[in-house]
């Protein structure tokens, strides 16, 4: 069996809210836990309208408290944008809390535009310097407490004392993030729902080159794509309007809540959004669950992924909810008869 996980982003719909995503995200993550998914990360972005969490860490630790048995993570914390010894404190207290289910991505990019990077940073060193390599070093030695003699950081505990970090996964919509995770042994999760870059490149390569470290002793790939699932082809189709409307106004920098499918099917579109639309469809698996499968099987083949990871921009809440559900059954998830229940009540009274 396939593991599936879940990447959620919170997005804020037309005619919604941003509490309302909030909520549709602790929502959907019951419904994961549920249906048998493995995982369920959130992203860090900021000052993006159609975004509405720019703090994974805190919606980690709601996530976790209420779920069960599904593991809960960042994917990812974007390192540049924070003080090591801060990432260090917050996933060591929430691994203290939820032990065993926590995850901590880490990825190289700002997750934002360059003022807004800028002003996420401009109270520490190295503004314009790719310091991912040093805020990295810096994580695991506050970690492991083996900064060397006479530095200044050797004397700090980072609490609670007696919790590691959980485990360690690096991000990448490159190949940089797949070497570094082989060099230093960690998983690796490739974002192909956006990168333009081939994910077999990027994949089998830290296969090939991993390195047993101090989270892994194998190597574990998962590749991040982009799904839109529903009981027809048809269906799946008029509900990926809102997914191509989304990616044409991004392309032209607007960042504008999640369309309806009406009012993407009505978007005036020019020659050239209709050929940015055709070009993102390589990078959209859309149709029932036997076509998306059928997508999607030559790929995970191809770059020997582990464990598949879905992201789903889809409007309507419940659609988005039945969109995973559908994808659990085609893989054949165990649901947590349980969890279901718990989660079909908690569903009825919002």
């Amino acid at each position: 069996m396939l593991p599936l996980s879940v990447l959620d982003l919170s997005p804020v719909t037309s005619g919604g809210s941003g509490p309302q995503a909030l909520r549709h995200s602790l929502d959907l993550a019951r419904h994961a836990d549920a249906l048998g998914f493995t995982r369920y990360w959130v992203a860090e972005h900021h000052n993006l309208p159609n975004i509405a969490s720019g703090a994974p860490e805190i919606m980690v630790g709601q996530v976790a408290a209420v779920t069960q048995r599904i593991r809960v993570g960042a994917g990812g914390v974007m390192l540049p944008n924070h003080a090591p010894l801060m990432v260090a404190e917050r996933f060591k207290v929430l691994e203290g809390l939820f032990p065993g289910r926590i995850d901590l991505g880490l990825g190289r990019a700002p997750g934002s535009d360059p003022v807004t990077s800028y002003a996420l940073r401009r109270r520490q060193d190295n503004l314009s310097d790719d310091d991912f390599l040093e805020r990295f070093q810096e994580l695991i030695l506050f970690d492991t407490g083996e900064f060397p003699e006479g530095h200044p950081f050797r004397k700090i505990r980072v609490m609670p004392t007696d919790v590691a970090l959980p485990p360690v996964w690096l991000l990448g919509s490159s190949d940089y993030g797949g070497q570094l995770a082989a060099a230093v042994g960690s998983g690796f999760a490739f974002a192909h729902h956006f990168a333009s870059f081939d994910a077999v490149a990027a994949m089998r390569p830290y296969r090939e080159r991993f390195r047993p470290g101090r989270w892994r002793e194998t190597p574990y790939a998962i590749l991040a794509v982009h799904v839109v699932c529903a009981d027809t082809d048809a269906e799946a189709e008029r509900l990926a309007t809102t997914v191509e409307l989304n990616f044409v106004r991004r392309a032209k920098g607007e960042y504008l809540p999640l369309a309806s499918p009406d009012e993407a099917m009505a978007y005036p579109y020019s020659p050239i959004d209709r050929e940015r639309i055709r070009q993102n469809r390589e990078r959209l698996f859309v149709g029932s669950p036997g076509t998306v499968r059928a997508r999607l099987a030559p790929l995970i083949e191809a770059t020997g992924a582990d464990e598949v990871m879905i992201t789903s921009m889809i409007h309507d809440h419940a659609a988005r909810k039945h969109s995973y559900a559908l994808m659990a059954a085609e893989y054949g998830l165990p649901e947590d008869e349980v969890a279901a229940s718990q989660t079909a009540a908690v569903s009825a009274t919002e």
